[in-house]
Protein backbone atom coordinates (compact mmCIF):
# COMPACT_ATOMS: atom_id res chain seq x y z
CA UNK A 1 0.00 0.00 0.00
CA UNK A 2 1.35 3.20 -0.93
CA UNK A 3 2.56 5.75 1.50
CA UNK A 4 0.25 8.97 2.17
CA UNK A 5 1.37 12.83 2.48
CA UNK A 6 -1.54 15.27 3.89
CA UNK A 7 -1.77 18.46 3.63
CA UNK A 8 -3.86 20.80 6.03
CA UNK A 9 -4.89 24.18 3.92
CA UNK A 10 -6.79 26.93 5.38
CA UNK A 11 -9.21 28.52 2.94
CA UNK A 12 -8.14 32.38 3.33
CA UNK A 13 -10.33 35.48 2.71
CA UNK A 14 -8.33 36.58 -0.52
CA UNK A 15 -9.47 32.78 -1.16
CA UNK A 16 -13.33 33.95 -1.74
CA UNK A 17 -14.67 32.90 -5.07
CA UNK A 18 -11.35 31.10 -6.10
CA UNK A 19 -11.89 27.28 -7.46
CA UNK A 20 -10.14 24.79 -5.45
CA UNK A 21 -6.90 24.01 -7.79
CA UNK A 22 -6.31 27.68 -7.43
CA UNK A 23 -6.64 27.52 -3.72
CA UNK A 24 -4.13 24.61 -3.65
CA UNK A 25 -1.91 25.91 -6.24
CA UNK A 26 -1.62 29.11 -3.88
CA UNK A 27 -0.60 27.18 -0.70
CA UNK A 28 1.39 24.53 -2.38
CA UNK A 29 3.49 26.09 -5.13
CA UNK A 30 5.79 22.91 -5.41
CA UNK A 31 3.03 21.16 -6.73
CA UNK A 32 2.26 21.86 -10.88
CA UNK A 33 -1.88 23.11 -11.13
CA UNK A 34 -2.40 20.17 -13.29
CA UNK A 35 -0.99 17.39 -10.86
CA UNK A 36 -3.46 19.31 -8.12
CA UNK A 37 -6.54 18.49 -10.84
CA UNK A 38 -5.55 15.21 -10.78
CA UNK A 39 -5.56 14.69 -7.22
CA UNK A 40 -8.57 16.77 -6.71
CA UNK A 41 -10.56 14.56 -9.33
CA UNK A 42 -8.78 11.17 -7.77
CA UNK A 43 -10.52 12.10 -4.13
CA UNK A 44 -7.62 13.54 -2.61
CA UNK A 45 -9.31 16.55 -1.22
CA UNK A 46 -11.64 16.78 1.88
CA UNK A 47 -13.55 19.64 2.71
CA UNK A 48 -15.12 20.01 6.11
CA UNK A 49 -15.42 16.26 5.79
CA UNK A 50 -16.80 15.69 2.37
CA UNK A 51 -14.80 14.93 -1.00
CA UNK A 52 -15.24 17.50 -3.72
CA UNK A 53 -13.75 15.61 -7.11
CA UNK A 54 -14.16 18.93 -8.94
CA UNK A 55 -11.17 21.03 -9.45
CA UNK A 56 -13.58 23.94 -10.33
CA UNK A 57 -15.45 23.73 -6.69
CA UNK A 58 -15.49 27.26 -4.69
CA UNK A 59 -14.36 26.95 -1.78
CA UNK A 60 -15.50 29.43 1.22
CA UNK A 61 -13.18 31.04 3.68
CA UNK A 62 -12.81 29.89 6.96
CA UNK A 63 -13.11 25.88 6.17
CA UNK A 64 -10.10 23.67 5.80
CA UNK A 65 -9.00 21.17 2.54
CA UNK A 66 -7.37 18.12 3.31
CA UNK A 67 -5.31 16.90 0.42
CA UNK A 68 -3.77 13.75 0.64
CA UNK A 69 -0.90 12.78 -1.72
CA UNK A 70 0.35 9.62 -2.67
CA UNK A 71 4.17 8.68 -2.30
CA UNK A 72 5.43 8.69 -6.03
CA UNK A 73 6.30 5.04 -6.64
CA UNK A 74 9.92 4.22 -6.13
CA UNK A 75 12.14 3.83 -9.03
CA UNK A 76 15.01 1.51 -9.22
CA UNK A 77 18.30 2.79 -9.19
CA UNK A 78 20.63 1.31 -11.67
CA UNK A 79 24.82 1.93 -11.69
CA UNK A 80 25.94 3.00 -14.38
CA UNK A 81 29.48 3.29 -16.03
CA UNK A 82 29.46 6.82 -16.55
CA UNK A 83 32.46 9.15 -16.77
CA UNK A 84 32.49 11.87 -13.84
CA UNK A 85 35.10 14.92 -13.47
CA UNK A 86 35.62 14.92 -9.61
CA UNK A 87 37.07 17.69 -8.51
CA UNK A 88 37.55 16.08 -4.66
CA UNK A 89 36.68 13.06 -2.62
CA UNK A 90 37.28 11.64 0.44
CA UNK A 91 35.58 9.02 2.94
CA UNK A 92 32.85 11.29 3.28
CA UNK A 93 32.15 13.27 0.68
CA UNK A 94 32.59 13.89 -3.27
CA UNK A 95 32.43 16.82 -5.29
CA UNK A 96 31.97 16.48 -8.72
CA UNK A 97 31.82 18.96 -12.09
CA UNK A 98 29.02 18.10 -13.52
CA UNK A 99 28.83 18.84 -17.40
CA UNK A 100 25.60 20.63 -19.43
CA UNK A 101 22.92 17.70 -20.10
CA UNK A 102 22.52 15.73 -17.04
CA UNK A 103 20.12 15.13 -14.45
CA UNK A 104 21.03 15.12 -11.10
CA UNK A 105 18.84 12.48 -9.72
CA UNK A 106 16.39 10.03 -11.25
CA UNK A 107 12.84 10.79 -12.47
CA UNK A 108 9.48 9.50 -14.48
CA UNK A 109 11.01 10.29 -18.24
CA UNK A 110 14.76 10.81 -16.36
CA UNK A 111 15.47 6.83 -15.24
CA UNK A 112 19.11 6.59 -15.87
CA UNK A 113 21.66 8.21 -17.59
CA UNK A 114 22.07 10.59 -14.40
CA UNK A 115 24.33 12.06 -12.11
CA UNK A 116 23.08 9.20 -9.48
CA UNK A 117 23.11 6.18 -11.69
CA UNK A 118 27.14 7.64 -12.37
CA UNK A 119 27.91 7.95 -8.21
CA UNK A 120 26.08 5.01 -7.39
CA UNK A 121 28.53 2.82 -9.69
CA UNK A 122 31.72 4.84 -8.99
CA UNK A 123 30.65 4.56 -5.21
CA UNK A 124 29.25 1.26 -4.65
CA UNK A 125 26.27 0.20 -3.04
CA UNK A 126 27.75 1.99 -0.06
CA UNK A 127 25.79 5.37 -1.38
CA UNK A 128 22.02 3.83 -1.56
CA UNK A 129 19.81 4.66 1.35
CA UNK A 130 22.11 8.21 2.40
CA UNK A 131 20.00 11.05 2.41
CA UNK A 132 16.89 8.87 0.80
CA UNK A 133 16.63 5.88 -1.55
CA UNK A 134 15.01 8.55 -3.96
CA UNK A 135 18.10 10.65 -4.43
CA UNK A 136 21.26 8.95 -2.50
CA UNK A 137 24.18 11.19 -1.54
CA UNK A 138 22.54 13.90 -2.97
CA UNK A 139 22.52 17.30 -0.77
CA UNK A 140 21.71 19.99 -3.41
CA UNK A 141 21.17 20.22 -7.20
CA UNK A 142 21.51 21.90 -9.95
CA UNK A 143 19.49 21.87 -13.22
CA UNK A 144 20.49 19.44 -16.25
CA UNK A 145 21.47 21.90 -18.66
CA UNK A 146 23.19 23.99 -15.80
CA UNK A 147 27.00 23.02 -15.85
CA UNK A 148 29.83 22.64 -12.81
CA UNK A 149 30.25 21.45 -8.97
CA UNK A 150 27.56 19.90 -7.02
CA UNK A 151 28.92 18.09 -3.60
CA UNK A 152 27.59 14.69 -2.58
CA UNK A 153 27.95 12.72 0.91
CA UNK A 154 28.95 9.60 1.07
CA UNK A 155 27.67 8.52 4.55
CA UNK A 156 24.34 9.84 6.54
CA UNK A 157 26.47 11.71 9.43
CA UNK A 158 27.62 13.65 6.13
CA UNK A 159 24.89 14.38 4.20
CA UNK A 160 23.22 15.74 7.30
CA UNK A 161 25.99 17.98 8.27
CA UNK A 162 26.04 19.58 4.65
CA UNK A 163 21.97 19.49 4.93
CA UNK A 164 22.13 21.66 7.76
CA UNK A 165 25.00 23.82 6.16
CA UNK A 166 22.80 24.62 3.01
CA UNK A 167 20.03 25.37 5.27
CA UNK A 168 22.05 27.55 7.73
CA UNK A 169 23.41 29.05 3.96
CA UNK A 170 27.20 28.18 5.43
CA UNK A 171 28.21 27.69 2.06
CA UNK A 172 29.49 29.44 -1.02
CA UNK A 173 28.03 29.09 -4.46
CA UNK A 174 28.96 31.40 -7.22
CA UNK A 175 27.86 31.19 -10.41
CA UNK A 176 28.42 32.97 -13.87
CA UNK A 177 25.77 33.41 -16.51
CA UNK A 178 25.59 35.25 -19.61
CA UNK A 179 22.53 37.20 -19.67
CA UNK A 180 21.00 39.60 -22.44
CA UNK A 181 21.60 43.28 -21.77
CA UNK A 182 23.99 45.40 -19.30
CA UNK A 183 22.50 45.15 -15.94
CA UNK A 184 21.84 48.45 -14.46
CA UNK A 185 23.05 48.87 -11.76
CA UNK A 186 26.14 46.63 -12.83
CA UNK A 187 26.15 44.85 -9.24
CA UNK A 188 22.77 44.92 -6.90
CA UNK A 189 20.96 42.61 -4.27
CA UNK A 190 17.87 40.64 -5.84
CA UNK A 191 14.89 39.64 -3.10
CA UNK A 192 11.65 37.99 -4.22
CA UNK A 193 9.59 35.41 -2.88
CA UNK A 194 10.06 32.11 -5.37
CA UNK A 195 6.64 29.99 -6.60
CA UNK A 196 5.06 28.57 -9.20
CA UNK A 197 3.90 31.15 -12.03
CA UNK A 198 -0.07 32.12 -11.53
CA UNK A 199 -0.66 31.02 -15.02
CA UNK A 200 2.21 28.95 -16.68
CA UNK A 201 2.07 26.14 -13.55
CA UNK A 202 5.40 24.94 -15.27
CA UNK A 203 7.51 27.80 -14.66
CA UNK A 204 8.71 29.65 -11.50
CA UNK A 205 8.15 33.44 -10.79
CA UNK A 206 8.46 35.94 -8.12
CA UNK A 207 5.67 36.18 -6.36
CA UNK A 208 3.76 37.91 -3.45
CA UNK A 209 5.42 37.96 -0.37
CA UNK A 210 2.83 35.55 1.17
CA UNK A 211 3.50 32.99 -1.06
CA UNK A 212 6.44 30.88 -2.27
CA UNK A 213 9.49 30.85 -0.59
CA UNK A 214 12.07 33.62 0.36
CA UNK A 215 15.21 33.74 -2.33
CA UNK A 216 18.05 36.10 -2.20
CA UNK A 217 20.47 36.48 -5.51
CA UNK A 218 23.73 39.01 -5.29
CA UNK A 219 25.07 39.77 -8.85
CA UNK A 220 27.93 41.87 -9.84
CA UNK A 221 29.01 42.20 -13.59
CA UNK A 222 31.98 40.95 -14.50
CA UNK A 223 32.66 41.57 -18.11
CA UNK A 224 30.05 43.99 -20.64
CA UNK A 225 29.67 42.79 -24.18
CA UNK A 226 28.52 46.42 -25.43
CA UNK A 227 24.96 46.75 -24.06
CA UNK A 228 23.67 43.93 -25.64
CA UNK A 229 24.90 40.95 -23.15
CA UNK A 230 27.15 40.43 -19.76
CA UNK A 231 29.09 38.24 -17.94
CA UNK A 232 27.72 38.05 -14.30
CA UNK A 233 28.49 36.34 -11.01
CA UNK A 234 25.63 35.40 -8.71
CA UNK A 235 25.95 34.45 -5.34
CA UNK A 236 23.26 32.39 -3.66
CA UNK A 237 22.06 33.08 -0.27
CA UNK A 238 19.01 30.82 -0.62
CA UNK A 239 18.87 27.77 -2.82
CA UNK A 240 15.32 27.80 -4.88
CA UNK A 241 14.56 26.22 -8.10
CA UNK A 242 15.32 28.02 -11.25
CA UNK A 243 16.48 31.32 -8.40
CA UNK A 244 19.14 32.50 -10.84
CA UNK A 245 17.12 32.13 -13.67
CA UNK A 246 13.97 33.55 -12.28
CA UNK A 247 15.54 36.57 -10.71
CA UNK A 248 17.84 37.67 -13.41
CA UNK A 249 14.79 37.88 -15.89
CA UNK A 250 12.90 39.59 -13.14
CA UNK A 251 15.16 42.57 -13.45
CA UNK A 252 14.95 42.21 -16.97
CA UNK A 253 18.24 39.99 -18.18
CA UNK A 254 17.11 36.87 -18.92
CA UNK A 255 20.22 34.32 -19.16
CA UNK A 256 21.11 33.80 -22.97
CA UNK A 257 20.15 30.51 -24.26
CA UNK A 258 17.60 29.48 -21.54
CA UNK A 259 14.88 28.09 -23.74
CA UNK A 260 12.20 28.48 -20.93
CA UNK A 261 12.70 32.06 -19.13
CA UNK A 262 14.47 34.02 -22.01
CA UNK A 263 12.10 32.86 -24.71
CA UNK A 264 11.18 36.70 -24.81
CA UNK A 265 14.52 37.84 -25.35
CA UNK A 266 14.60 36.99 -29.28
CA UNK A 267 13.54 40.47 -29.52
CA UNK A 268 16.96 41.68 -28.35
CA UNK A 269 18.91 40.12 -30.73
CA UNK A 270 19.96 43.72 -32.31
CA UNK A 271 22.48 44.35 -29.52
CA UNK A 272 24.49 41.36 -30.65
CA UNK A 273 26.90 40.53 -33.89
CA UNK A 274 25.43 38.45 -36.94
CA UNK A 275 28.13 36.31 -35.56
CA UNK A 276 26.86 35.39 -32.19
CA UNK A 277 23.83 35.72 -33.41
CA UNK A 278 24.27 32.59 -35.21
CA UNK A 279 26.26 31.24 -32.59
CA UNK A 280 23.65 31.74 -30.45
CA UNK A 281 21.01 29.75 -32.66
CA UNK A 282 23.46 26.74 -31.44
CA UNK A 283 24.28 26.88 -28.12
CA UNK A 284 21.30 24.96 -26.74
CA UNK A 285 21.04 25.59 -22.73
CA UNK A 286 20.89 28.44 -20.65
CA UNK A 287 24.60 29.98 -20.54
CA UNK A 288 24.40 29.40 -16.34
CA UNK A 289 27.97 27.34 -14.59
CA UNK A 290 28.23 26.55 -11.24
CA UNK A 291 31.45 28.00 -10.95
CA UNK A 292 32.69 28.37 -7.35
CA UNK A 293 31.79 25.92 -4.07
CA UNK A 294 32.82 26.66 -0.51
CA UNK A 295 32.34 25.08 2.34
CA UNK A 296 33.92 23.59 5.79
CA UNK A 297 34.41 20.00 5.84
CA UNK A 298 31.46 18.66 7.84
CA UNK A 299 33.83 16.20 9.39
CA UNK A 300 37.33 17.54 9.67
CA UNK A 301 36.43 21.08 9.64
CA UNK A 302 39.12 22.03 6.94
CA UNK A 303 37.87 24.82 5.06
CA UNK A 304 37.48 23.52 1.17
CA UNK A 305 36.85 25.52 -2.21
CA UNK A 306 36.55 24.73 -5.55
CA UNK A 307 36.51 26.21 -8.94
CA UNK A 308 35.39 24.63 -12.00
CA UNK A 309 36.54 26.16 -15.45
CA UNK A 310 33.52 27.76 -17.36
CA UNK A 311 32.66 25.43 -20.07
CA UNK A 312 34.29 25.44 -23.92
CA UNK A 313 30.26 26.12 -25.20
CA UNK A 314 30.16 29.60 -22.87
CA UNK A 315 34.24 30.64 -23.42
CA UNK A 316 33.14 30.21 -27.33
CA UNK A 317 29.95 31.92 -26.60
CA UNK A 318 31.40 35.20 -25.22
CA UNK A 319 34.28 35.06 -27.93
CA UNK A 320 31.54 35.79 -30.29
CA UNK A 321 29.90 38.25 -28.19
CA UNK A 322 33.22 40.14 -27.53
CA UNK A 323 33.30 40.55 -31.37
CA UNK A 324 29.78 42.60 -31.04
CA UNK A 325 31.31 44.90 -28.55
Amino acid sequence: MDEIETYEIAVLPEHKGKRLDKVLADALPDFSRNRLKSLIIDGGAVVEGRTIADPSHRVKPGKTVILSVPHAEELDLVPQDIPLTIAYEDEHLIVVDKPAGMVVHPAPGNEDGTLVNAILHHCGDSLLGIGGVKRPGIVHRIDKDTSGLIVIAKDDQTHTALSAKFKAKDMERRYQAVVWGLPNPTSGRIEGNIGRHPVHRKLMAVVKAAQGKHAVTHYKTLEAFGTGAALVECQLETGRTHQIRVHMTHIGHPLMGDPVYGRSSKTRRGGISTAAQDYLSTFNRQALHAKILGFDHPISGEKLSFESDLPNDIKDLMISLRHSS
